[in-house]
């Protein structure tokens, strides 16, 4: 580092912003296929009728949205998402990063201003932490600049921050969570009871016991030891050594690697691969812009490379980002720490964390339905979902980093949370056969027709053994527990 530019830091510059907004492209697509018949005007929980309820309360909603001043429609969404696949396409491509640094700024405050006005009228299906992750991501690398000049420090610095939020939050709140963290056994049941599991969930799952200890051992040393080490480069400034910048990788190194199993044993949307391409920010190699750094410092009211203006540009962000970052702070600190919770309504300076406790048993609700007339002699078939468990010989596919959200709340519902009303809403939808609701399945055994009647069975699922799958060729046991709902048919009510 060299005083306000991070000269060593150009390929932490390039991973960041082609990799955020990779992640954004990735977010808009998502939106794309799945908003509609989740929120849209004839959704789940429709967006309308949410910015219509707000409009009439005149209360002011607590995050922004284009949407507030221009009416919602689902041909606006659209709109949305295709603005953004072009602006996140075109930052992948690099286009912008050769104009002035304000170019990009202005390419990456669109992207955050587009999917914040999506993420505010999302409700329970876009209330995930790595949304707030994507939103505080790609606010911080507006501020990145162009090719044209080195990073800032700040900005830099800034997304070590970004990084130790998001990985010491996520530890402490284990360690403040569930005694099977503190025991070493939570690792001993997460393969198998994860949201979404994928399709080496299984074999990590069956490893030795030892070796889930050490899996829970090398988490807390990813997320309570190595998010310090981050800040390590910053001795540089006043060290004449190699060693902070080699400390600095080492936990990059530590948290890329951590993240990257994460990814392979499970599916959870884009979080392993958001949270690998912020710690690049801690990969700093020493010149690798320095030529760079001396051709800019020719250019009249420069400061270490980069322009006057874009100093204290962002030398004011990273003050106001100081200042919304200390309830954060205090979070961290706090004996009740929240998690996944944002204090301002701009969604920046975030506390992260996630699965504070682990649960030990699989109960999964499959949703079954039948065309015949009588629902006590009928014959029942099961509607197949893209990732979440149900037919037991079917290897659970690789998702992530794309994020089946129907499928994420369907996990929810034996837990009691995440429902809002949606639920019964998906049953009248399969009850009418909506083709729109249908596609976000995998299987509609009625292939398009209507049943005359669904009902909801829970199941306990579990991994079998080793001997089992040699025995059966299935992947999962499962056994029947009760009817949780139904059934129930189109007849004005949702009772039978």
């Amino acid at each position: 580092m060299d005083g306000f530019a991070a000269v060593d830091f150009e390929l932490a510059r390039q991973v960041l912003q082609r990799g955020i907004a990779a992640l954004y492209l990735l977010a808009f697509v998502s939106t794309l296929r799945q908003f509609r018949p989740l929120l849209g005007e004839h959704g789940l929980l429709p967006a309308p009728e949410l910015l219509a309820g707000a409009a009439q309360s005149k209360t002011w909603m607590l995050h922004p949205t284009l949407f507030r001043r221009w009416r919602y429609t689902d041909g606006r969404l659209v709109a949305v998402c295709v603005a953004g696949v072009v602006i996140a396409a075109a930052v992948v491509g690099g286009i912008p990063q050769l104009a002035a640094p304000w170019v990009p700024m202005l390419c990456f405050l669109a992207l955050w201003g587009l999917y914040m006005s999506i993420v505010s009228i999302g409700q329970t299906f876009y209330a995930f932490g790595w949304e707030m992750l994507l939103l505080e991501a790609g606010f911080l690398a507006a501020f990145l600049g162009s090719d044209e000049q080195p990073p800032p420090t700040v900005v830099i610095v800034l997304f070590w921050w970004l990084v130790f939020r998001l990985e010491f939050g996520a530890g402490t709140i284990k360690i403040r969570g569930g005694r099977e963290w503190r025991d070493l056994t939570a690792l001993t049941y997460h393969h198998e009871t994860q949201p979404m599991p994928g399709p080496f969930s299984r074999q990590a799952h069956l490893l030795p016991r030892w070796f889930h200890g050490g899996e829970v051992i090398g988490n807390h040393a990813a997320q309570l030891v190595a998010p310090w080490l981050l800040f390590a480069p910053l001795l540089s400034l006043w060290v004449e050594a190699d060693w902070p910048a080699v400390a600095g990788m080492v936990a990059a190194g530590v948290v890329i690697a951590t993240q990257l199993w994460l990814f392979v044993t499970g599916n959870f949307a884009w979080l392993n691969a958001a949270t690998i391409v912020l710690a690049f920010s801690a990969v700093g190699i020493p010149g690798s812009g320095s030529e760079r750094a001396e051709e800019a410092s020719d250019l009249p009211w420069d400061v270490d490379g980069m322009p006057l203006y874009w100093v204290v540009g962002t030398g004011l962000i990273g003050i106001g980002f100081a200042v919304l970052s200390w309830p954060a702070v205090r979070n961290l600190a706090a004996p009740r720490q929240l998690m996944n919770a944002s204090f301002n309504r701009w969604q920046l300076g975030n506390a992260y964390g996630a699965f504070g406790t682990v649960t030990r048993e699989r109960v999964e609700f499959v949703v079954e339905g039948t065309a015949d007339a009588d629902p006590d002699a009928a014959q029942w078939s099961e509607y197949g979902f893209r990732g979440k468990p149900g037919d037991v010989a079917r290897l659970p596919r690789q998702f992530a980093p794309y994020h089946l959200r129907l499928d994420w709340l369907m996990w929810f519902l034996p837990l009691g949370r995440g429902t809002e009303g949606w639920f019964e809403v998906f049953l009248v939808r399969l009850l009418e056969a909506d083709a729109s609701t249908l596609r976000l399945l995998a299987r509609d055994p009625f292939e398009g027709r209507r049943p005359r009647w669904v009902r909801v069975v829970s199941y306990r699922y579990r991994f079998t053994t080793r001997a089992e799958f040699r025995e059966r060729h299935e992947r999962w046991a499962r056994d029947r527990r009760r009817d949780v709902l139904g059934p129930v048919g189109l007849r004005g009510t949702m009772e039978r």
